[in-house]
């Protein structure tokens, strides 16, 4: 979401058991704003929330799998009075929300298509890092770390993520 000022730092907190449940609830939610455009059974928690005992900042990551990202673009709407803001961030591959400010954050919904690439490559590296420990453990340093040199800039965070994420996925199956 950009470096405008009005984001919230990144923080990184120990592992919430919390977090699990928080999901749950937004996904109940979610599914019944979505239903016209979801695929079934792809409302999905991704991210480092949903992964067990990993740190992370704490945001739940939501990532729903919608038919097509034109005819979901409706969707802004239908978000915006369950407290979801939209940002243009890849607008060629996502419809982009946090909740309930870019200023603070308790929840990243990420709107696309379920066939899209990117859809199973957010899957395929939350799921290495919940059954690759030692790799969990490396992220979590890697976070940390840039955290405190990217306090203030999110959009510089992510990207000095990406190499790890990259080579994490270059192994995985």
């Amino acid at each position: 979401m950009g470096s405008s000022g009005l984001d919230e730092p990144v923080i990184i907190v120990p592992y919430d058991a919390a977090w699990p449940r928080q999901f749950e609830v937004e996904r109940a939610v979610l599914e019944l704003a979505l239903a016209p455009w979801l695929v079934d059974g792809s409302i999905v928690h991704i991210g480092s929330t949903a992964v067990l005992g990993l740190a992370a900042k704490p945001v739940i990551d939501i990532m729903a799998g919608v038919r097509s990202l034109a005819e979901s673009r409706a969707c802004i709407e239908v978000l915006a009075p369950l407290g979801y803001c939209y940002a243009p961030y890849a607008a060629d591959v996502e419809h982009w929300f946090c909740k309930p400010s870019p200023s603070r954050r308790t929840h990243h919904l990420h709107v696309i298509e379920r066939g899209h690439p990117e859809f199973a490559r957010r899957l395929a590296f939350r799921d290495h890092l919940r059954t690759h420990p030692d790799a969990a453990a490396e992220y979590a340093a890697l976070k940390r770390r840039l955290a405190v040199a990217f306090r203030t800039d999110r959009d510089a965070y992510t990207e000095a993520k990406a190499d790890f994420v990259r080579a994490v996925l270059a192994r995985s199956p």
